[in-house]
């Protein structure tokens, strides 16, 4: 007998396919949900991405005027606030994304039981775990920016000591670090999921993301690099005619005195396109949380058993409104218990 499919995917370890079409089936029954918090993800980084434009000089002949009239100590300053800005603006943005990430993890486990989710039950059963998902973010700035610090340190370092044939030690210095990187984010790529379905804290939800990836840790990284391919075609596509459009219409509704309207028209394409973007962003993000989000549940199926609880929590036919998962004992890799699976309650 096939396992039983009460929601979107089967009651069993997934395939790639299944974990797509469950992604996409997640975002359509729950479009509350999880449009309306990709939406929030996505809304600030699409609306500073669409305003710089304007605050840019208008024309590259404008553009060295203004360079030309400053000088070293200005530029170097003007330089580090929009270094630190960007710096700024990608780390806010990366708190709100694992929140949202971490919020969504809502949804997607309990339409694997065929339960739907509102926006604002989502956000009550994964309020409690916010303040984790925010120190989860935080250890994993830290952690970046200690290994660039370090790596700026040791090039300094050895520049100053060997001159030019430093290269030769700080390039494979930074390959590895770049792999390091790569390998580290790969492992706690469940992270969010963790923490929010198991109820615990931002270390031993990264414990337990190292813990389920175990073995499967070039699955996942091809399952990553395959719906990111996928979410930038697909975001391209949908974006370059909306941008081509919009640089037609300009020519067709100015074609004489564009100077005089130029700014009237930059305003609304650039509102034209941060909604744009921020609808296919919202997309994207919900889609790609599910897929990540159903990633971690299929690793429990394949190395604790998930699935048999929820098949047992299925039969009782009870739905207590919470997150399916939640309370389910953990054995094997990372366990907190040894023994079998039972049914919560």
């Amino acid at each position: 007998m096939a396992p039983p499919k009460p929601g979107v995917v089967p009651l069993r370890p997934l395939m790639f396919g299944e974990i797509m079409d469950g992604a996409f089936q997640t975002v359509r029954r729950n479009p509350k949900a999880m449009l309306g918090a990709g939406l929030l993800a996505q809304a600030l980084g699409a609306v500073i991405a669409s305003v710089l434009p304007l605050v840019a000089p208008a024309s590259d002949a404008s553009a060295e005027a203004w360079m030309g009239n400053l000088g070293p100590s200005e530029m170097t300053s003007i330089f580090g606030a929009l270094v630190g800005g960007f710096l700024v603006v990608g780390v806010v943005s990366l708190f709100i994304a694992l929140v949202m990430q971490g919020a969504m993890v809502v949804p997607v486990a309990r339409s694997i039981l065929n339960r739907r989710t509102g926006f604002r039950q989502m956000w009550l059963l994964a309020r409690g775990r916010a303040w984790a998902l925010v120190r989860l973010a935080g250890l994993g700035v830290a952690a970046v920016l200690l290994g660039i610090a370090l790596i700026v340190l040791a090039t300094v370092g050895l520049a100053n000591s060997m001159g030019t044939g430093s290269l030769v030690i700080v390039l494979p210095l930074f390959l590895a670090f770049v792999a390091a990187l790569i390998w580290v984010s790969v492992k706690l790529t469940v992270a969010p999921a963790a923490i929010v379905v198991e109820d615990v804290g931002a270390l031993d939800g990264i414990r337990r993301s190292w813990a389920v990836t175990r073995g499967n840790w070039w699955r996942v990284l091809g399952i990553v690099l395959a719906v990111s391919l996928l979410i930038g075609i697909i975001s391209q596509i949908v974006l370059i005619p909306v941008t081509l459009l919009a640089a037609l219409l300009t020519a067709v509704a100015s074609p004489q005195d564009l100077a005089s309207q130029s700014t009237a028209l930059q305003v609304v394409g650039v509102v034209v396109m941060a909604v744009v973007s921020a609808a296919v962003g919202a997309v994207a993000f919900a889609f790609q949380t599910s897929v990540m989000a159903l990633l971690y549940m299929d690793l429990r199926m394949r190395n604790e058993g998930l699935d048999i609880a929820l098949l047992r929590l299925l039969e009782s036919g009870n739905d207590d409104g919470g997150i399916p998962g939640r309370g389910v004992p953990v054995y094997g890799p990372g366990r907190y218990s040894a023994g079998p699976p039972t049914m919560p309650g």
